[in-house]
């Protein structure tokens, strides 16, 4: 099953849209999705908008969260405990087949250039 990797705390009311659209996903499709962010918060947000962790709903801790005034290059060095850092390591470790943020875009293209590297002869 292809799994999504979604950085849950990344937007800017995070992470209740985050969760309404994991679950509107899962409804509509056979993905599974992996929320990464505060497991406590994602629990309760969860359970608060109906789901639960399950078969395609996962959670995965994160003890960091990307702001919006991070700085790209340096939120890739300094918060390796970020949320969008766990949903990149998920898919360098072929547990996720993508990365979906609404956060800093950034901090999303840094992590990508240096965890997921380019494509051959994209320059």
């Amino acid at each position: 099953m292809n799994a999504i990797a979604l950085d849950a705390m990344g937007g800017d009311h995070a992470p209740g849209p985050e969760i309404a659209g994991a679950l509107a996903a899962v409804r509509e499709t056979e993905v599974k999705v992996v929320l990464c962010g505060d497991q406590g918060r994602l629990r309760a947000e969860l359970a608060a908008a109906g789901g639960a962790e399950g078969e395609r709903i996962e959670i995965r801790h994160a003890a960091e969260a990307v702001t919006m005034e991070d700085h790209p290059g340096k939120v890739f060095r300094q918060k390796r405990q970020s949320s969008m850092r766990v949903a990149f390591d998920l898919v360098t470790s072929g547990e996720a087949s993508a990365v979906v943020s609404a956060g800093n875009s950034g901090a999303m293209l840094s992590h990508a250039l240096f965890l997921l590297k380019r494509l051959p002869d994209v320059e």
